[in-house]
């Protein structure tokens, strides 16, 4: 399917925010509370300590963030990374885009990211073919998706508590995206 694709190897982005992040040596307890709930347990990054100027809605968000994206069971990792990476992608977030099609190539190997960054949407396999025309038509603004997208989700075996996943997934990227344009850049 893909032989012809050359396959890619993304080099990670920065983000830079535009507002100066809270200092660590800065922060009030109640920042320094809140940054220790951070994305998938990971480091404590600009982007958490901009977030961190506001801890009560960074709190509740990354929780949310984390009960989506790494919650047990239901839909599995690589597809809701995949669904994350196509909503980056409509929103034009191309560091979420970046970091999503980075974790789907190491969860899943890199054909399926060769063949959208080569723009050969045709050449996926048909679970992630179908993963992306739903997340495409559900960021659209306004949103496209519908009875066909997910019948065609069903016809690759995915139940329906897959699919709520994937909707959240793709729904709360739409949401990450808009966080991280106003807020910085990436390089």
């Amino acid at each position: 399917m893909t032989d012809a694709i050359p396959q890619i190897a993304l080099k990670p982005l920065t983000w830079t925010p535009h507002l100066p992040p809270v200092e660590i040596e800065d922060a009030t307890p109640r920042q320094l509370e809140a940054m220790k709930v951070t994305p998938s347990a990971k480091k404590v990054s600009p982007y958490v300590r901009t977030l961190a100027h506001d801890p009560d809605s960074y709190v509740a968000r990354t929780v949310l963030f984390n009960a989506i994206m790494y919650a047990e069971g239901g839909l599995n990792r690589a597809d809701r990374e995949l669904g994350a990476l196509g909503a980056s992608l409509v929103n034009g977030c191309r560091y979420c885009a970046n970091v999503h099609a980075r974790q789907h190539a190491r969860l899943k190997g890199a054909e399926t990211i060769s063949a959208l960054f080569a723009g050969r949407g045709d050449a996926l396999p048909p679970r992630d073919g179908a993963i992306m025309a739903f997340a495409e038509a559900l960021t659209a603004t306004p949103p496209t998706a519908g009875e066909t997208h997910v019948a065609a989700l069903r016809e690759t075996g995915m139940d329906d508590a897959e699919i709520q996943d994937l909707i959240h997934s793709i729904a709360i990227f739409g949401w990450a995206n808009r966080l991280m344009h106003p807020l910085g850049h990436s390089d």
